[in-house]
């Protein structure tokens, strides 16, 4: 069992990681190709910056050819959430597992992403640089720290989940269930306002570290449970 869960865990985060540098490879390309037509709209950002983004109306003004490429972005971005899916369902085996195993390969491929987005062209600049990380169905965005926390708090209850059984409560799915609903929120909070164009306002940190606290607490509190309940039985067992 245990020779199964390294090379589980190994396989994962060894796509998770070279897949992480094919997404960064594939956003400098992009940033090539808008980079001239943002700095025709915005001549005074700064190379690099993603902020503000350019609307709609905008592209279509100056660059109505660069339309098409925002639709096959966002194609893509849903084809790399099922490719991530995909291999975490080949390598679990079972349905069980499959959630683990994608949270394995989804945060090694997002902190990789970032890893190599910093060797190709040096970004970010800090872990408080903004970025945007989908587009589906509308723009997430948030300081890299943020994405940074969700992807080493899911490798982490990925690999316990995948070592150990865990069973989850109702009440434990409930408050994991909330939690990743607050940290998307605090993720897509001001859409409205990055969509128009507009700079982002001030992360909404007051919704997101709750929601972080209160998945990871729910899900480290059903491994205690769980601990403690193989324990008692192997105390009985003994007796």
């Amino acid at each position: 069992m245990r020779h199964r869960w390294r090379r589980m865990a190994a396989g994962l985060l060894m796509f998770g990681i070279s897949f992480g540098y094919v997404e960064a490879a594939v956003v400098v390309y992009l940033r090539t190709i808008y980079e001239p037509t943002r700095l025709r709209v915005h001549p005074k950002q700064a190379v690099g910056d993603l902020f503000p983004l350019m609307t709609r109306e905008e592209l279509r003004a100056t660059a109505p050819e660069r339309l098409r490429l925002g639709r096959v972005e966002v194609v893509r971005e849903a084809a790399t959430l099922l490719m991530l899916s995909g291999v975490g369902l080949v390598a679990a085996g079972r349905w069980g597992h499959w959630l683990p195993a994608f949270a394995i390969a989804f945060g090694a491929w997002d902190l990789s992403y970032y890893v190599f987005l910093k060797i190709l062209v040096g970004w970010p600049a800090s872990l408080f640089a903004w970025d945007v990380l989908f587009l589906i169905p509308v723009p997430w965005a948030a300081p890299v720290l943020a994405p940074a926390i969700v992807s080493v708090s899911i490798i982490a209850m990925g690999l316990v989940a995948l070592r150990w059984s865990v069973r989850m409560s109702v009440v434990h799915c409930i408050a994991l269930a909330m939690g990743g609903f607050l940290i998307v929120l605090s993720f897509v909070w001001d859409s409205s306002n990055i969509i128009a164009g507009g700079w982002p306002h001030p992360f909404a940190w007051a919704v997101f570290v709750p929601g972080e606290l209160l998945g990871v607490g729910a899900f480290f509190h059903a491994v205690r449970i769980a601990a403690l309940s193989e324990a008692a039985y192997s105390d009985s067992i003994r007796a």
